[in-house]
């Protein structure tokens, strides 16, 4: 039985092989284009799935207060939160800590190797985390000062092997360590990824004082991430509750000083990823609201394929009238009717889905190219692929073919044979209204396309209020850095500054184009009351810092040795003179503040100006100088000769800085970087819109086709009655355009709402213009127009006598 169904399936898909075809290519490409987004969003969500205790890992994350408001939100905390909980939870099982060490510097063949992401860590490292060992013992890795792990790609760069365990190895020339683990090199789907892990007893060692005291007492010192394990069956928020009463114990003395307050949380480990964008986050995150944007968009598409082939089935139900009344005159049931065009819409969606999985493993490569995503056709031999590929294949076949099953199988046969259905309105509501919801659809993503695309290029465009063109950075080094470092910092510009393509250079601790890493809270005015203390970003400077990048002074002076500025000098920017209670730059002249038991002299305000990209606010920045300050090294350059000029200033940092690798790259080029993340969303955005508009675009070609077929004859009655080819091609248009009409009111509201709110997201943002959404419409509707216009130039062209005869 079910053989005979799909026979006949086969026979009506040959009959109407161009319809045939649309609904196949429009399904294929949607269902492909759902597929990657489905696996986007598998992967985006898939972050550390590979944790054994995924479920039982929470970080603590810290919220700082300054007069009853939060002031910064970091992702790492006190030195002396781990232990301090661990001892006075039960619930806690164990602790981890781990701390950003940057880069370091080690030699193999003679030859200088930076590594990366090195990070301080406790024994407990690799038994909370799943990072298997290849060498080692993971009860004693890390116990001890001075040792270290190694990741598998890093053994391998350093000694060209992973049978390490045992050996010496020296960093940044001045520390020795031995090797007491490999591990294997961390998955692309987790937040921390490090190429080197050193104990946490090596930083102990480092910075605990000659009264023995250090980080696990410290509740002021920031910069420790702090991972719990609990016990199964805890609560975690049972946990939370416990944090407050200890941490009143060890801080509220001290932050009653200030009108302070922090307050420690619980994060799980699976939701870093996609909801934590606080202070020192060890690594990139994505955006939860983006992934399910895109999820949004995998269902828009699809379900506009769909679409078409509910339209198409139905449009063409007069067609098929009359085999329905003859199948029922010969004693079909109702129900065989519908299985029997539920087969059809499972061929055609099975034809579908093998063209979707061509396409994906074609466009594998160049989807992640847009997306930034590591996406490969390992997919196929996952378990979960094939699961949602056969839930996508049956929704697909229910969805698009019982609707047309029950409308096609309902027809009353004896109406049907004498013809009484050739006038009947049935289903012409239904196929309007839902060509009107893919319209409003293939609308509200293209003027969301524009929206994303017009607020990237606004915060590219604006003014930074700093120069950051033609300036070339060298990371600070690493090995060699002694009491001797400011004369050869001092010489090292000296010589750069004769050559005639660098105008200016300046050190600096941090950059723009990143987060001040630098934090400083109770800083106050001479003479106020503690409760007066802000908190503020602190970037250490040198003399050139301001004048090579073109900082505009409001008030005061730069720092100038002529004018008596020295290592007690601080310049703030506006945003920082206001925190501090000024209205006038000018009025903070000359003042005086405490910062951290010390008193510095305000010399100068600069305007604001933006470190990071316009998504964030301004905030309270201090220059402070020091005039040996080991930073990152800012060198403005000519346009000219950009290879020379690299090859001359490597010429001169190998001389002065030996044994640090020579790295370099250009700020504009690093502060584009912050917008990476928005370039890849519009990219996608505007990818999965496009193929929305073109399945969109594949139904009303077929049902454009089909309509102007079925009006042949009623053409070429107004043709021989004297119609225009204008006029009858208007006839044909003033339908479609209807709808498109009728899609645009429906949908701007909601676009507004949405862009609105999506726009929230960025401190600075543009202004929402009418243009935004009139552009779309007019681009829909000329994209409608042009589909439309093949079928009806045609018809409306047609020799009437033709038209007449096809009754």
């Amino acid at each position: 039985m079910f053989r005979n169904y799909f026979k006949t399936a086969w026979r009506n898909i040959k009959r109407q092989k161009a319809y045939s075809f649309i609904n196949i290519l429009g399904l294929s490409i949607g269902i492909a284009a759902c597929l990657l987004i489905l696996q986007y969003v598998s992967f985006e969500l898939s972050y550390e799935n590979f944790q054994v205790n995924k479920d039982r890992i929470y970080r603590v994350q810290q919220d700082r207060f300054d007069n009853g408001k939060i002031s910064t939100q970091w992702a790492a905390g006190a030195f002396g939160v781990g232990n301090a909980f661990k001892d006075a939870i039960p619930e806690i099982e164990d602790y981890v800590k781990v701390v950003q060490n940057g880069n370091v510097t080690t030699e193999a063949k003679n030859q200088p190797i930076k590594i990366e992401k090195v990070y301080f860590s406790n024994a407990s490292f690799f038994k909370i985390f799943t990072f298997p060992l290849i060498a080692g013992d993971k009860n004693n890795a890390l116990k001890e000062p001075f040792t270290a792990a190694l990741s598998e790609t890093t053994a391998k760069r350093i000694f060209g092997t992973t049978n390490v365990v045992g050996k010496p190895l020296q960093l940044n020339r001045n520390s020795n360590y031995t090797i007491t683990a490999v591990y294997k090199d961390a998955p692309v789907n987790t937040q921390l990824r490090p190429d080197m892990l050193l104990s946490y007893a090596t930083f102990q060692k480092w910075t605990t004082d000659s009264t023995g005291r250090g980080p696990e007492t410290a509740w002021q010192w920031d910069g420790c991430l702090t991972y719990l394990l609990i016990h199964k069956g805890t609560d975690p928020k049972v946990v939370e509750k416990k944090f407050v009463p200890i941490v009143k114990k060890f801080t509220d003395e001290d932050m009653k000083k200030y009108n302070a307050g922090v307050i420690y949380h619980m994060q799980p480990l699976t939701d870093i990823h996609l909801y934590s964008h606080y202070m020192m986050e060890p690594g990139e995150n994505g955006d939860g609201k983006t992934v399910y944007l895109l999820l949004g968009i995998a269902l828009f598409i699809v379900v506009i394929a769909w679409i078409n082939y509910v339209n198409l089935a139905t449009a063409r139900a007069i067609t098929r009238a009359r085999e329905v009344g003859v199948r029922k005159a010969v004693g079909s049931q109702r129900r065989q009717l519908i299985v029997q065009f539920l087969s059809e819409s499972a061929v055609l969606n099975g034809f579908a889905l093998i063209l979707a999985i061509l396409i994906v493993m074609l466009a594998i490569p160049g989807f992640n190219s847009i997306s930034g995503q590591h996406l490969s056709l390992s997919l196929f031999a996952k378990a979960n692929f094939w699961i949602g590929l056969s839930v996508l294949f049956l929704i697909g076949v229910f969805f698009s073919g019982l609707y047309p099953a029950f409308v096609l199988s309902g027809f009353n046969p004896v109406d049907v044979l004498k013809g009484k259905l050739g006038t009947s309105s049935k289903g012409i509501l239904l196929r309007k209204s839902l060509v009107v919801f893919q319209f409003a659809a293939s609308l509200f993503l293209l003027m969301g396309t524009v929206i994303v695309y017009q607020q990237i290029n606004f915060m590219r465009k604006q003014s930074l209020g700093m120069n950051i063109d033609q300036t070339l950075i060298v990371p600070r080094p690493i090995v060699g850095i002694d009491s001797t470092f400011l004369q050869k910092i001092t010489t090292f510009k000296q010589e750069l500054q004769q050559k005639a393509s660098i105008q200016n250079i300046t050190v600096s601790t941090s950059i723009p184009g990143e987060p001040v890493g630098w934090n400083a809270g109770g800083i106050k005015l001479v003479g106020e009351d503690e409760t007066k203390s802000k908190q503020y970003r602190v970037i250490g400077v040198d003399y050139d810092y301001l004048k090579t990048y073109g900082l505009k002074v409001i008030a005061g002076h730069s720092f100038d040795k002529s004018l008596g500025s020295n290592k007690n000098s601080v310049i703030f920017n506006r945003r920082g003179i206001e925190q501090l209670g000024f209205i006038k730059p000018e009025d903070a002249i000359g003042k005086r503040i405490d910062f951290w038991g010390n008193q510095y002299t305000i010399e100068g305000v600069t305007e604001n100006f933006h470190q990071q990209s316009l998504r964030e606010a301004f905030e309270p920045l201090i220059l402070r100088l020091i005039p040996d300050v080991n930073g990152s090294i800012s060198l403005k350059t000519t346009a000219a000769n950009a290879p020379q000029t690299i090859e001359s200033v490597k010429a001169e940092w190998n001389k002065f800085f030996p044994g640090n690798t020579f790295e370099y790259f250009f700020l504009d080029d690093h502060f584009d970087e912050q917008y990476r993340a928005d370039q890849r969303f519009g990219k996608v955005f505007g990818l999965f819109t496009s193929l929305a508009i073109l399945v969109a675009c594949l139904g009303l070609f077929g049902l454009a086709s089909f309509t102007t077929l079925q009006r042949t004859k009623e053409i070429g009655i107004r043709k021989v009655l004297g119609a225009s080819v204008g006029s009858i091609l208007n006839l044909l248009y003033r339908e479609f355009a209807m709808l498109v009409i009728i899609a645009f009111v429906i949908t701007v509201p909601l676009a507004w709402i949405g862009s609105a709110k999506w726009l929230q997201n960025y401190t600075f943002r543009m202004n929402i213009h009418w243009l935004y959404f009139f552009m779309p419409l007019v681009i829909i509707i000329l994209i409608a127009w042009i589909t439309v216009s093949f079928q009806s130039i045609k018809a409306a062209l047609a020799n009437p006598v033709k038209s007449l005869r096809t009754e």
